[in-house]
């Protein structure tokens, strides 16, 4: 028998209609009530929050991530799940797998269709992910986001559809594994990302703007950014990492880390061109993102900032290079 955790934190997968809204109001016992549980799977259910993802701020974020470490702090837990929207789930998983060093998974789920939908989606999916959080194949992969049959690693997932219960996907990668029955079908190795560490008190973390870049941007987003008080900036950049001179030129000047990734789904970012592209940015001292989305890529960046705020770029480098695939 292989007892679970679940942390149930809100989401459609817990909301129900109330004058004619969403509102997330089942708990965790209530949606593990509606889910077969796996044979030889003991679960024990933590409610940490009653949410929908949306509304996550840093001090809730950084508070879920003490929640999964206190989970995997007893010695008998064979993994965790994590209920969560999927609005915002690409980037709390994210962020936990950031701060995650523990060969025992964590496995992020949720909903598409509400609590109660006549053909709900969240059962289905969380018996899944209970299965993966306390099999052998899900061990050393870090953090996994577990959707409509299919797990994914959390770095590079990002949400896919808004409606549809295949919600999720992760471009460029595809899923390391897949649930039939109940087996788990391995369809990558495991690979345990690298982890950053973060203070157990830290409440929050820094400030990270993301700028999108669009035809004819001016400087006005990352001014305003630098004016608010953000610590770093993500430029969420055309192409493979390119901005515009006058954005080369504010990134230059900002005396800002900046994370450099890119607006398209797929593909990392490279130092390509100049003219106010991917070289100039380079050369202007950004860092490039690798393939992160610009959501994740301000996860990282808040991480390296928290843990090595004199430093962060260093780290950044360190943390990319090292997680870069083989």
């Amino acid at each position: 028998m292989s007892r679970v955790e679940l942390l149930a934190t809100g989401g459609t997968i817990s909301c129900r209609w109330v004058d004619g809204s969403l509102r997330a109001t089942a708990t965790g016992a209530d949606i593990l009530a509606t889910a077969p549980v796996p044979s030889g799977r003991e679960v024990t259910v933590t409610d940490v929050a009653t949410r929908p993802g949306f509304a996550w701020e840093w001090p809730e974020l950084v508070g879920l991530v003490r929640q999964v470490r206190r989970a995997l702090s007893s010695g008998d837990v064979a993994g965790v799940v994590v209920t969560h929207g999927t609005d915002t789930m690409e980037e709390t998983s994210f962020l936990t797998a950031l701060a995650h060093d523990d060969p025992r998974p964590v496995v992020f789920t949720g909903a598409q269709r509400p609590f109660d939908h006549p053909a709900a989606d969240g059962p289905a999916n969380l018996a899944q992910a209970l299965l993966i959080a306390g099999h052998p194949a899900a061990r050393d992969r870090g953090v996994l986001l577990a959707f409509d049959g299919l797990a994914y690693a959390a770095r590079g997932v990002a949400k896919a559809d808004t409606l549809s219960t295949r919600g999720f996907a992760a471009p460029g990668r595809g899923p390391v594994l897949r649930v039939a029955g109940e087996r788990v079908l391995p369809l990558a190795p495991p690979r345990r990302p690298p982890s950053i560490t973060l203070d157990p008190s830290t409440s929050a973390l820094p400030r990270v703007d993301v700028i999108p870049l669009y035809a004819g941007a001016d400087t006005t987003l990352l001014d305003a950014a630098v004016a608010a008080g953000a610590r770093g900036l993500v430029l969420a950049a055309f192409g493979a990492g390119n901005a515009n001179p006058p954005l080369v030129k504010a990134v230059r000047g900002c005396g800002l880390p900046v994370l450099v990734c890119s607006r398209v789904p797929a593909g990392p970012v490279l130092p390509l061109y100049g003219g106010g592209g991917g070289a100039d940015l380079a050369e202007a001292g950004a860092v490039g993102g690798e393939d992160l989305s610009p959501w994740q890529g301000r996860m990282l960046l808040a991480a390296a900032l928290a843990a090595a705020p004199d430093s962060p770029e260093h780290l950044l480098r360190h943390w990319l290079s090292s997680s870069a695939a083989p």
